[in-house]
């Protein structure tokens, strides 16, 4: 029974990877003024999404994907994380998963793609971090990531990085998501 229980809840035990310090309001300020975010681009295979100012990358996050994490997302509930260039076009600062920032999926490729086998291609598919409990409330929340892939699509960060990354991305910013 307790090996049944842990297969069930294993993905949401805490990753053990080691936490990068975080930056401070100064440093998140430099950034904005001399080097700031211009691509966003996620590495799926490596679990990595780096901030970049144009080929230079600025910063680097540990990420989860869709439960379903391998190949482009196509349909609604597939469990898969798009690939392709997209956009952040807005942001929720009260999600249900800390903060998110919206990914422009599905374009019209993919609307076609899904409306030509007569499904959904769905939607909604963010960046945002992990528990929705305010850090205050549980500090060690701030820092907690899964350590399997579990969102039903978006990128998934600790919601210590969202803070960062809500701070250095803009809408408007691309994103590159690669296999």
């Amino acid at each position: 029974m307790l090996g049944l229980a842990f297969y069930k809840y294993e993905k949401f035990i805490p990753n053990l990877a080691p936490i990068h310090p975080a930056l401070s309001a100064q440093e998140i300020e430099e950034i904005n003024k001399t080097k700031p975010v211009t691509t966003i681009e996620v590495f799926k295979q490596q679990w990595q999404l780096k901030l970049k100012h144009h080929d230079q990358i600025i910063r680097s996050y540990p990420i989860r994907l869709g439960f379903n994490p391998m190949g482009h997302k196509q349909f609604e509930g597939d469990g898969k994380t798009p690939e392709g260039t997209y956009t952040i076009d807005w942001r929720n600062p009260q999600s249900a998963y800390y903060k998110s920032l919206h990914i422009s999926y599905p374009n019209p490729n993919d609307l076609t793609y899904a409306k030509q086998r007569q499904k959904s291609a769905g939607g909604d598919v963010m960046i945002h971090g992990t528990v929705p409990t305010p850090a205050t409330a549980l500090p060690a929340s701030s820092t907690y990531m899964p350590r399997k892939d579990w969102t039903l699509g978006c990128i998934a960060v600790t919601n210590a990085d969202m803070d960062e990354i809500w701070q250095l991305v803009k809408n408007g910013t691309q994103i590159i998501i690669h296999p």
